[in-house]
């Protein structure tokens, strides 16, 4: 192009377009420092040499899916540095523990225990026992957030264009999967170094409900509590177990909780002015602006009415399970010395950002309201005095019994129709309660 042509704004810049082709080449001068930074990465260099790596096998594979490897060899790589075997001591404690808890429970609670034998992880055990399920959680909302930066790229580039952009596409859409892979490894390694149990983060995160315990965590969670051990193992093992059974029992739970996510997902969109904003305004040499807007979703628009819906009916539901557990948690460890104490720090823990916490703010940007989990609690006690256990726990055979928002703001009406009896189940009803009765007992 001389110089006397005007140049069409519309067209790719050329030394944009001759650094893409040489970084495609992977001969580009392009700090991989400064990306990996991007990427919310540490600053290492094998960790950066393997992230290069990574993007390249992203850039030559032919598919449109996300490579969840990468989010796996990251979490196992960051919690590795930390991670210690289970001694032989902590399995004998936790087995006392265990025995324990679960006869504690058969008082607390009518759902009944189940054949499979808890877990002692490693950090490093639970990223790989968990992973399977960070990535069916995660990968609705990374394809949302691929779709919606496909569709801003074909909307802003001219006709002429189009056919280049097909293979384009496909490949941002790799690059930024790869991309949004080793974030979450990032975020879920970080989180092996805080849970101390399978179901730590809310939802069932072993493989066919099994309950998990993480012995080094929870020598790290008693750290200066000035609380025995044996109290503090048992008291967590009481937590384990009644979340494990819950969703044992309540075979539809799982689902309904990834179905919420996927609903929200489903309306992710890309808001073009501020994206457009942040390329005129970005300084290559400070990547943390473009990490910032990433993970503070400032290229998100602000959350749609059925975003919202979703997002509330989300969080009533892991509000009524950690209600519940709580409940029966201290239901069950009535005879502990040290009760109160160690549900106090279970709290406080919540209230300053737990793994539960962390783990939907980063996927769906929820944030769990301390307050929201002390009403469903609170929910959880008046069904108690008013029904017992069996008719609380009698509430989880299917979602159209559960109490709802509305219950949760006011019981009031729930512990009316809950004080004229149960309500009568018809054919359909009782088919479906044998289901899943039979399921959870399998």
């Amino acid at each position: 192009m001389s110089d006397e042509t005007p140049k069409d704004p519309r067209e790719p810049d050329d030394e944009f377009l001759g650094m893409l082709q040489e970084f495609l080449k992977g001969n580009s001068d392009l700090d991989p420092a400064k990306l990996a930074s991007a990427a919310g990465l540490p600053n290492d260099p094998a960790a950066v040499q393997q992230l290069m790596q990574q993007l390249q096998n992203a850039m030559q594979t032919s598919g449109e899916g996300i490579n969840w490897s990468v989010a796996s060899q990251q979490a196992k790589e960051l919690s590795a540095k930390t991670s210690v075997p289970v001694t032989a001591e902590q399995r004998a404690q936790l087995d006392a523990a265990l025995n324990v808890a679960s006869l504690w429970l058969d008082e607390a609670s009518a759902i009944s225990s189940f054949a499979l034998s808890p877990r002692y992880l490693t950090r490093t055990e639970w990223t790989t026992a968990t992973m399977s399920v960070w990535s069916q959680l995660a990968e609705p909302v990374a394809l949302s957030i691929a779709d919606a930066l496909t569709d801003v790229l074909k909307q802003q580039a001219p006709d002429e264009m189009a056919g280049m952009l097909e293979g384009a596409s496909k490949l941002m859409r790799n690059l930024g999967g790869t991309l949004f892979a080793a974030q979450l490894g990032q975020v879920v390694g970080q989180l092996s170094i805080e849970v101390v149990s399978g179901g730590d983060v809310g939802i069932p995160l072993i493989e066919d409900g099994q309950a998990a315990l993480v012995p080094q965590n929870i020598a790290a969670f008693g750290e200066g509590l000035d609380i025995p051990a044996d109290q503090i193992q048992l008291y967590l093992a009481v937590r384990e177990l009644a979340h494990a059974r819950l969703f044992r029992h309540a075979k539809w739970l799982r689902l309904h909780l990834i179905s919420s996510i996927t609903e929200f997902a489903r309306g992710i969109r890309i808001d073009t002015e501020r994206l457009e904003a942040l390329a005129a305004d970005f300084d290559p040499s400070n990547p943390e602006e473009l990490r910032q807007a990433m993970v503070s979703g400032a290229l998100i628009p602000p959350k749609t009415e059925s975003q919202l819906k979703a997002l509330a009916r989300l969080e009533t539901m892991l509000a009524l399970i950690e209600g519940w557990v709580d409940v029966v948690t201290a239901q069950a460890t009535s005879r502990l010395p040290s009760r109160d104490a160690i549900a106090e720090t279970v709290r406080r823990r919540r209230a300053s950002g737990g793994p539960a916490e962390s783990a939907f703010s980063t996927l769906v940007g929820l944030e769990l309201r301390p307050r929201r989990l002390r009403e469903a609690a609170a929910l959880w006690q008046a069904v108690t005095d008013a029904a017992g256990s069996e008719g609380r726990d009698t509430l989880w055979a299917y979602p159209d019994l559960l109490p709802t928002a509305e219950d949760v703001d006011d019981p009031t009406a729930l512990l009316a129709r809950l004080a004229g009896g149960a309500p009568e189940q018809d054919e359909m009803d009782k088919a479906l309660e044998d289901l899943l009765r039979g399921e959870a007992e399998g």
